[in-house]
Order: C-alpha cells, then structure tokens, then sequence
C-alpha cells in the first residue's frame, strides 16, 4: 500500500543581486522626478523674475517718459489750454438757512362767546387794525348797561350827599348843629365818591369786553388757515387760537457759520460795510432774493462751532417763506485784480495742488502752485503762476512732466462744417486741416499696433479715404477681408488707387493675398498669390 504524503514546495528566498537592481532602479526614478520639478521650480521662477523686471523697466521708462526713440513715435496729446489772467475772486461763505419770520402771532379771542362771523379769507393778506372776526357782542352789552345804570345811581347819591354837606357846614357856622354831624356829613360824600369810582371802573371794564368782541388784525402779514369756524364757542384760554398770522415782508433767513470765519465777518461789520447775502433755492440753482447781513449771534455754539447769523430781505415777491430750507451765500470780501486760474486746470496729486503748463516748444511742465479761495468756475492763485502763461485746462488724465501736446483750433465747429461741406466723391484737401474729432489721440485709440494711422484718420486695410471718411468704390473686399481671386485688385480699388495718385497720396492698401491667408490661419496658395 503506497503512502503519499503531500509535501509543501520549497520557497526559494530571491538572491541578494535581484533585489539590489529593484532598490536601485526606484532610486534612479526618484532622483529623475526630483531633478524635473527642480528645472520646473527653476524655469518657473526665471520666468517670474524676468516678467517682472521688463514690467518695472517699462514703468520706470513710461514714468520718466521715454528716451528719444519714444518721444519721436509717441503723438503729441490734444488738450485745452487756458491763459492765466487777473480778475476779481469773491470770498462766498454757502451755507444752509431756514426762512424765518420777523414777526409770527397766533390771534387768540380775550373773552369768551360764540363766533358769530369770520372777516377773512385763508391765504389773504391783511393790515394792521383789519377786521377778522367777530364775537356775540350782547352779553357784554347788557352787563355795560348795568354798570352805566349802578354808575348813575351812586353818582346821584354822591351829588346828594354833597349838598347835605354844604347846608351841613352852614348850620355848623351858626352853631345850630352839632359839629360832629358835619364831620359824618363829610365823610359820607367820601364813600359816595368811592363807590362811583368804582362803577366807573366797572363801566370801563364793560366796555373793553365790548370791543374785544370784534378782534383785529394786530400786525401787516399773510393770515393762513382758519383753526375755528364761526358758530363755535370761543374761550380766552385756547391754545390753538383763530388764525395765525405771519409777516411776509420784510423777512429774514437764519444760517450758521464756521466760527473760523468770524474774525473776518466781524472786522467787515465793524467797518461799516454792508455784507450782501444771496438766497438760493433747496437745488442751490435759482436765486431767490437778494438781502443784507443784519445781527450776528452774542454766543458760539459749542456742539457744532458755529455761530448763526440773520439776514434780512424785503421779499416783496414772497419768494422766501417762513421754514423754508435755502442755501445761504455771505459775500464776505472781494479780492480785486489777482491771479486767477480755471478750477479744472488744477490738479492734486503727489506734488500737491499743482497744474500743466504749455512750454513755448509744446511741451508741458508740472508746476507747484498755492490757490486760495474758489468763485465759480475760477480760483485765486496765491503763489506758482503768474498773467500771460498757458495751461492745460482739459485732457490732464495721460500727461507727464515733458509731454509734448498739441492745441485743436478754436472754433471745432466750424471745421467739421467745412469737411462736411466738401462735394462727393472729392478727398480733402492737403492743406485743410482734420476735423478735430479725427485728431490722434491715445483715447481715440491712434498709434501704433491700433490699425489706424496716426493723423490721417484712416484705417489700414479699411478702403477709406484719407480725410473724407468713405469708402472708394464698393469696398466690400477690404471690409469683409475676402481675396480676390483675380491677380490684380478689384475694379473700384482700381479707381480709387488712380484718385489717390492724381492727387499724390498714398494709401493704405489691403494686406496682399498671402497675408490675409495667414491671417485665416492658412497656407497661402502661391500659385494665386503670384
């Protein structure tokens, strides 16, 4: 009987050489991997620095403005210029104000009744002492009535007493009579004079009640809208009254002032001048009134260092109104004959306030200056210019120190109305000048690698013609950027080529064949293109 007995395979261990050449070749990958990222790393960072540099030296280049080379291919810059002249520059405080009244009264009744009647129209206009309403009068009249009627009897009484008096001090003279009835005699007469005294006051008393039954108009103003209607019954201790009347004429207007400028508000008004005061609307557009400077608070406030102001104006128009916001102008001193520059000629920036002077060889210069106050569209130079020089006053965004720029016409009107007035089919002349529109300009796009020549107002490879801004012929060729198949340029470029040598310029013509093809990204086909 056979045994089999299954024996495991014996496991050969790989020799030393095997695994040796597999450590070895992992190294090598490793270090080839670590070797390509270093060159990467390195490529990468030569790159960066290199960018970075031609960057600053274009910067630095573009700053300085340029070499010679440059400045030959840069065009000159249009801009506006404007001479500096002398004139007058006011010193204008524009500050906010609110139109008050002089004079505001809330027309209460004194007595107490019913409003019989109403003597005004909402809105009117009224005088001093004219009627505005009316009180039921009859219940004061009844009580006149009886302190005239007391009145009279005590008067007769009085007048009784006094003739007693008179036959008393007779008989006292003859001795008929106890002198102690004469002395009681005179001192009733006193009482008697007391007590129509009295009545007297009542009467008066009565009487003034009668005439606060018809009220009038205390002050000259403009009444507003009716707060009673008639039928009510009025008391003295109201508080909302039966009109409210305002004065219109004159008027003030209340604004505020920094007090760094009081000094100079105080000298003038010590000084006897009449400072004028302008009122402007809420847009601070239309002049509404012209007034004067009249009371100067006694006290700054301190939570907002100011110090308010009252001017007055005769209003006669009512253009101002009471609580109406307005803008306020103080003229407060007018500096005469200086230097003065247009407010867009001045510029802020590193140097400070400074501006573009136009050199003799159309060049312009940064030039420090120091202004002063501003008036409209000019501001007082104070130091860094002086009458007669030319600056830049428009077209100041791409200038630097050196530039050199150039100065449209004047009247830019004008010629575009002469190049549009030109017949058809007629180029301008050479010796007119482009429109300004047409001018180079960096905004405008012109120079190098921007496809239209600098000054010439056409663009290469367009067709147009110089200075007339059509198209010669149909022009479909250079607009569509299509080939001509046949050898020679299409009949219409034929014509408009034989113009431009009759009048001795020289256009630019489409790119040939071969170059629009690889422009299309083609191989130029160089049995057509010969």
């Amino acid at each position: 009987m056979d045994e089999r007995v299954d024996r495991p395979e014996p496991h050969v261990e790989p020799g030393p050489l095997s695994r040796e050449t597999r450590v070895t070749r992992r190294s090598r990958l490793r270090g080839l991997i670590i070797w390509v990222i270093l060159l990467a790393l390195a490529a990468g960072a030569g790159w960066y620095l290199w960018t970075r540099h031609a960057t600053q030296v274009a910067t630095t280049r573009g700053a300085a403005g340029g070499g010679p080379g440059r400045a030959a291919q840069t065009p000159p810059q249009p801009v506006g210029a404007a001479i500096i002249d002398t004139g007058d520059i006011r010193i204008v405080l524009n500050q906010l104000g609110t139109v008050a009244s002089l004079d505001t009264v809330t027309v209460q009744t004194q007595i107490s009744g019913q409003l019989t009647e109403v003597g005004f129209k909402e809105g009117q206009a009224v005088k001093k002492g004219d009627f505005l309403a009316q009180v039921d009068p009859q219940p004061y009249q009844a009580a006149l009535d009886q302190a005239q009627g007391t009145l009279a009897h005590d008067q007769g009484l009085l007048e009784q007493a006094k003739t007693n008096l008179k036959r008393y001090q007779t008989l006292g003279r003859q001795d008929s009579i106890a002198q102690q009835q004469v002395d009681d005699q005179r001192f009733v007469v006193a009482q008697y004079t007391g007590t129509v005294q009295t009545d007297q006051g009542t009467v008066d008393n009565a009487k003034l009640n009668l005439a606060y039954c018809h009220i009038v108009s205390p002050i000259d103003g403009q009444v507003g809208l009716r707060q009673v209607d008639p039928g009510n019954y009025v008391t003295a201790n109201s508080t909302t009254g039966i009109i409210v009347i305002t004065q219109m004429e004159p008027i003030s207007v209340l604004f505020a002032v920094p007090e760094d400028n009081l000094p100079d508000i105080i000298q003038r008004v010590r000084s006897g001048a009449t400072l004028i005061v302008e009122a402007y609307d809420r847009a601070n557009v239309r002049l509404l009134a012209k007034g004067e400077l009249g009371t100067v608070d006694n006290q700054i406030d301190t939570t907002t260092g100011t110090v308010k102001l009252r001017a007055l104006f005769a209003n006669p128009d009512e253009l101002l109104y009471p609580n109406q916001f307005v803008n306020a102008r103080l003229l407060v001193n007018t500096m005469q004959n200086t230097v003065r520059v247009p407010v867009p000629a001045v510029q802020r920036g590193e140097p400070g306030t400074y501006t573009y002077v136009i050199n003799a060889n159309n060049t312009v210069s940064v030039r420090p200056v120091k202004v002063g106050p501003t008036d409209g569209g000019f501001m007082a130079v104070l130091s860094g210019l002086q009458a007669g020089e030319k600056v830049v006053s428009d077209g100041t965004d791409r200038l630097r120190d050196g530039a050199t720029v150039t100065i449209p016409p004047p009247s830019k009107a004008q010629a575009q109305a002469q190049d549009q007035a030109a017949p058809p089919g007629q180029a301008a002349s050479p010796g007119r000048a482009a429109p300004p529109a047409q001018a180079a300009s960096p905004s405008a796009g012109s120079g190098p690698g921007s496809g239209r020549a600098a000054g010439s107002g056409c663009v290469h490879g367009s067709g147009l013609v110089p200075g007339s801004g059509r198209v010669p012929g149909s022009g479909r060729a250079a607009e569509s950027g299509r080939v001509p198949r046949s050898g020679g340029a299409p009949r219409s470029d034929r014509s408009a080529r034989a113009a431009f040598r009759s009048a001795g310029a020289a256009p630019a013509w489409p790119a040939p064949p071969a170059a629009n093809a690889m422009i299309r990204g083609r191989r130029p086909d160089r049995s057509r293109a010969a």
